[in-house]
């Protein structure tokens, strides 16, 4: 793979833009572009998975209704 190529920048709109070559292809839908000094680092956004994105969630505070207290239990029933 290459680590480096040379590309040129046009305009799209009001925009400057650059065409990102095969080989620098990045499997994500959006990124975090920033500047630093005379160079632009563009970083993908990786997707958190839903494990990730639940542990981020606060706890709740609420207490939940005891919904099953007039079922009998899972071991007293028939099958």
């Amino acid at each position: 793979m290459h680590t480096e190529r040379h590309v040129r920048f046009f305009r799209n709109g009001r925009n400057q833009a650059v065409r990102i070559p095969r080989e620098f292809e990045m499997d994500a839908q959006e990124a975090i572009m920033r500047r630093e000094d005379d160079r632009l680092i563009i970083e993908p956004v990786k997707r958190k998975g839903l494990l990730a994105t639940l542990a981020s969630l606060s706890a709740l505070d609420e207490e939940f209704p005891d919904t099953d207290r007039d079922l009998l239990p899972l071991d007293d029933i028939e099958w």
